[in-house]
């Protein structure tokens, strides 16, 4: 994984987290990398995994059972995209929608760039 300067390294490990649950490699109830696996996976210190691994806790994407490992919560996935909707709808989309203001764009070009190119 390669780390980007503009976010801390915990929060793009808790991203790769949830992508991996979205995608389907860890599916709900299954066990996931103990911090030190993970951390010698990714090349960073396990403190740093740790701390990804209780954000993720307190975000209830996964769970720890005591002595056994960590977990992926029953109704992670749900939970990660209704992060993301938010985040779509409160943060991005207003950029987007006032680039597109001050580019005149209209949503009928939107449109007929979309059928043109994407579909």
């Amino acid at each position: 994984m390669e780390f980007k300067d503009h976010q801390a390294i915990y929060l793009q490990i808790a991203e790769s987290v949830c992508e991996k649950i979205l995608h389907g490699e860890w599916k709900e109830e299954d066990r996931i990398p103990s911090v030190r696996e993970l951390g010698a996976t990714l090349g960073v210190n396990p403190n740093t995994v740790a701390r990804t691994y209780e954000y993720l806790q307190q975000r209830e994407i996964i769970y720890n059972k005591r002595g056994i490992g960590f977990f992926v919560s029953s109704g992670a996935r749900r939970e990660i995209l209704a992060d993301l909707k938010n985040s779509f709808l409160t943060k991005e989309l207003p950029v987007f929608f006032s680039r597109l203001d001050t580019l005149g764009i209209t949503m009928e070009e939107i449109k007929g760039y979309y059928k043109k190119h994407i579909q």
